[in-house]
């Protein structure tokens, strides 16, 4: 038997169990990380963001774990259910609040739901029952890695969504120069050209653990005043939450800073486990040409060369990312939503969506710079290949 409970804050569940049931120092679900973004306001009752942490106790030890919020609305996700939260109003029901087992502003493939498999399976059911208990609509499970999903997959009343990103993926790169002898001869030549129009900026990696707390203040203003500028409304990360990555994540958290003259340009925020580098969020001070995909795109790239990284994950969106070399794949979201018409209606929906997400995948991969003979990933490395929801 699993003593399962939902905690109201992470400071309630061991850090040292909670962090022992999760692989590959994925650096999102760490308790440190999920505690810096409640302790900086981030999540919690303001954000719409309400921790409700999933613990499942066995004989007193923590043997399954998720991240679990109570949400208010969809912002902040990455996986867009408008729709359906509008379907439900004109129905005359409710589609907030509920159940999300995600991370917080963070559209990156990894686990969701840390324990074994049959335990998972446990959970994912333990979920499922809060949902009325709680009087939410609906429980969601937002970028879970393959792990994961073949235990959630189990479940006939889950459907599943797929949608897509653009990752970078090294295939034994000396260096960034071997990467480019991939592309085509004109598509190889544009980059080049891109790169060489910033080269003379200085630009410096640095661990959170190295960088001070008006380092971090300058990059929160560069990051709150690109993300308005881009979307009209503030970002959903607080000052303080940066500053807290160093004792969070002070050697898996990386800030890249672009000067000249001394003065700071822009920076990117990045973090990384063993196998994966993630870009997160970037700011600029001033509009330079190629600044951006210097920063945010072939430094990463280079940085994950050499230190033998496997994937850049450079975050959602962007089909510009696809002639500099990041691959079209899948990733997935699992949905559960008991009332049985909309149930019905959510997976009619995802079906037909997977029909055209398919397509636009065909037609990335087909646009990439590669000579012919350079072989793609896998689109499903990430994401499994759609079960049939009956």
């Amino acid at each position: 038997m699993i003593d399962f409970r939902l905690h109201p804050n992470i400071d309630e569940i061991d850090a040292r169990a909670w962090d022992a049931l999760w692989p590959n120092a994925y650096p999102f679900t760490q308790h440190r990380f999920l505690q810096a973004l409640e302790h900086s306001g981030c999540t919690g009752e303001a954000s719409g963001w309400v921790p409700m942490h999933l613990a499942g106790y066995r004989e007193g030890s923590l043997v399954v774990a998720a991240p679990v919020y109570l949400k208010q609305h969809s912002y902040g996700e990455y996986v867009f259910d408008w729709s359906w939260a509008d379907a439900y109003h004109r129905n005359g029901l409710n589609y907030y609040p509920k159940l999300v087992n995600a991370i917080p502003y963070t559209p990156a493939t990894g686990p969701r739901i840390a324990g074994d498999h049959e335990d998972q399976l446990r959970a994912w059911a333990f979920l499922k029952s809060q949902v009325e208990v709680l009087n939410c609509s609906s429980l969601h499970c937002l970028f879970p890695s393959q792990d994961c999903d073949r235990a959630i997959q189990q479940d006939a009343e889950t459907c599943w969504r797929r949608d897509c990103q653009f990752h970078w993926f090294n295939r034994g790169y000396a260096d960034f120069d071997a990467f480019l002898a991939e592309f085509s001869s004109r598509k190889r030549k544009n980059v080049r050209k891109e790169r060489q129009k910033v080269a003379a900026l200085d630009y410096r990696w640095r661990n959170a653990a190295d960088v001070n707390a008006e380092d971090w203040q300058d990059f929160y203003q560069l990051y709150h005043r690109t993300y308005l500028k881009r979307s009209g409304r503030a970002g959903y990360l607080k000052p303080g939450f940066f500053p807290a990555l160093a004792q969070a994540l002070p050697e898996q958290c990386l800030l890249l800073d672009v000067r000249h003259q001394g003065e700071l340009l822009a920076a990117a925020l990045y973090f990384r486990d063993a196998q994966t580098l993630y870009g997160r969020y970037w700011g600029c001070a001033v509009e330079i040409d190629g600044l951006h995909f210097e920063t945010c795109y072939y430094r990463g790239i280079e940085y994950a060369i050499a230190e033998g990284l496997q994937r850049f994950d450079p975050g959602a969106q962007g089909e510009h990312k696809i002639q500099r070399g990041f691959q079209a794949v899948l990733t997935q979201s699992a949905h559960y939503l008991p009332h049985p018409g909309f149930r019905e209606a959510v997976a009619h929906f995802c079906d037909q969506e997977l029909q055209h997400t398919h397509a636009y995948v065909g037609e990335a991969r087909a646009a990439l710079p590669f000579r012919e003979d350079v072989p793609q990933v896998d689109a499903h490395c990430l994401a499994s290949a759609a079960p049939d929801h009956g």
